[in-house]
């Protein structure tokens, strides 16, 4: 008797026997002595056998996971942690003797702008925390911008915030110092006169100044009621008037002479030349105009030396400087001497809450400012009050004038 063979089309496939009758078949051929099947283990994919691959695991991928996971949670501590460096070597640049270093120098010079972008990174940081992937990144950096933040605003509250009140009434023994830098042609010889006479100046420091300019403004001040002598000191290979620092003192402090190492060079500033006027009669102190070479990336080494060169000045004898520094306290790091600014001159300006505001740019507020116009005294000299000028941002100077006044000490 024959037996029909079912017959199965090329191309299709058997249909798949239900679970019921499954269950069945291998009930009957475990009765009849045959073993039961067994399951088959998965294969691979016909491509990857056809081509040699070695089939992959399933479990791979979640290693391959886990290894990114922890790869992307060593680099975010790794981004972390060189942020709180930067953090803290922006802030307190002098701890880490970097204060003189570009581009570390240029960017302390703005601490409250450095303020801001501090705040401003730490909302971002928060709203991005929004995001559960890297809420802890997040968090950890809003905290070190938080952090940044008080610790810059702190500085700036000490060295005096928004600045104090006008300057207290002048006596028979103080001295007012005004230094001014004009930008050279753009501020006229008679708003210069007008200002020293106003704050009732005895010493008027005029970097960025011809001789010429500064004469007229001693005819101008004489003019006005008050009488001053014009110094100068000047570098014939600067073409313009960066190249002549003017310095006006009053007779009352006596007959003065610039020295002749700042006349002829010897002994100054490395570009742009700064005034040392020594008494020839009278008691008065030894008076420095002040001209510092800016700090561009060219000029860091030559800046460095100016500043090593104006501490210099300020030795154990009576002196006061002012003028140009191109540089704030915080450049000045380490080149003061027995808790001193610069050498044995304190800053007259922090000492009176005036520290923080800036005299250049005119253009900012003064309080995004960068104050690199000092007025400093060896102890001699007790400050008594100071004043940022903030009324003639628009007379053409891109610095605004600071005024001074010193007691004796004593």
């Amino acid at each position: 008797m024959q037996i029909a063979r079912s017959f199965e089309p090329p191309g299709r496939r058997a249909p798949r026997l239900r679970a019921s009758v499954r269950r069945r078949v291998e009930r009957a051929r475990g009765r009849a002595g045959h073993p039961p099947s067994v399951a088959r283990p998965r294969t691979a994919p016909r491509s990857e056998v056809r081509s040699g691959a070695t089939p992959r695991p399933l479990t791979d991928l979640t290693g391959c996971s886990h290894r990114v996971a922890v790869v992307l949670r060593l680099l975010g501590i790794l981004v972390t942690v060189l942020c709180a460096i930067a953090a803290a070597v922006l802030t307190w640049p002098g701890l880490f003797r970097v204060e003189r270093i570009y581009p570390i120098a240029q960017i302390v010079s703005f601490r409250g702008i450095l303020a801001l972008a501090f705040a401003a990174a730490a909302v971002l940081a928060l709203l991005l925390a929004i995001a559960r992937p890297i809420r802890a990144f997040a968090f950890s950096i809003a905290i070190i911008a938080g952090v940044a933040t008080v610790a810059n605003v702190a500085v700036l509250s000490a060295r005096g915030g928004l600045g104090t009140d006008p300057l207290p009434a002048k006596t028979d023994t103080s001295i007012r110092v005004m230094t001014w830098n004009t930008a050279g042609p753009a501020t006229p010889p008679e708003t210069i006169a007008k200002i020293a006479v106003a704050m009732d100046a005895d010493i008027v420091a005029l970097p960025e100044t011809t001789i010429e300019t500064g004469e007229s403004v001693a005819l101008a001040m004489r003019d006005l009621g008050h009488r001053m002598w014009a110094h100068h000191a000047s570098d014939p290979s600067t073409e313009w008037d960066a190249g002549s620092t003017t310095l006006l003192i009053s007779p009352d402090l006596g007959d003065y002479a610039v020295i002749e190492s700042s006349l002829d060079g010897t002994s100054n500033t490395s570009t742009v030349p700064s005034a040392v006027a020594m008494p020839v009669s009278g008691d008065g102190p030894i008076v420095v105009a002040v001209h510092a070479v800016a700090p561009r990336p060219s000029y860091m080494q030559n800046w460095r030396d100016d500043l090593q060169w104006l501490a210099d000045q300020c030795g154990d004898g009576n002196v006061i400087m002012a003028g140009d520094f191109n540089a704030t306290v915080d450049h000045m790091s380490g080149l003061g001497l027995d808790g001193a600014t610069l050498g044995h001159c304190s800053d007259a300006a922090v000492e009176t809450g005036n520290g923080a505001l800036g005299t250049w740019s005119a253009a900012m507020p003064a309080v995004l400012g960068a104050p690199i116009d000092h007025v400093m005294a060896t102890p001699q000299w007790r400050a008594s009050g100071s004043l940022v000028l903030r009324s003639l941002d628009d007379s053409g100077s891109d610095h605004r004038p600071l005024i001074v006044q010193y007691e004796p000490a004593g």
